[in-house]
């Protein structure tokens, strides 16, 4: 098993960036992708960027050019750094671990962008 541990969630303008991160712990040599999902008050749960073990990304066509993902193996951590943020960006941040077929969820850490 794994876990994940998200931060760096808070309350920003607009135009403004954030950078989240999440560490990933336990049986972390199994992870094949790292990922964010977002949800935003009364909608569903959506994604927002991946990265799979060999560096490729996927990015929600919602936050492309402003979002970028990374991942640091030695750390077991994923990034997201989140540029020129937008009022509809705001939600709780939730990242994903993907180990032998299984989804880790952590539980998420909220960005609030202020117009």
């Amino acid at each position: 098993q794994v876990q994940a541990v998200e931060s760096g969630g808070g309350l920003v303008q607009a135009g403004g960036s954030l950078r989240l991160s999440c560490a990933a712990s336990g049986d972390t040599i199994c992870i094949s992708t790292m990922g964010y999902y977002r949800q935003a008050p009364g909608k569903e749960r959506e994604l927002v960027a991946t990265i799979v073990s060999g560096g490729s990304t996927y990015y929600a066509d919602s936050v492309k050019g402003r979002f970028t993902i990374s991942r640091d193996k030695n750390k077991n951590t994923v990034y997201l750094q989140m540029n020129n943020l937008k009022p509809e960006d705001t939600a709780v941040y939730y990242c994903k671990l993907r180990c032998y077929g299984s989804n880790y969820w952590g539980k998420g850490t909220l960005v609030t962008v202020s117009s």
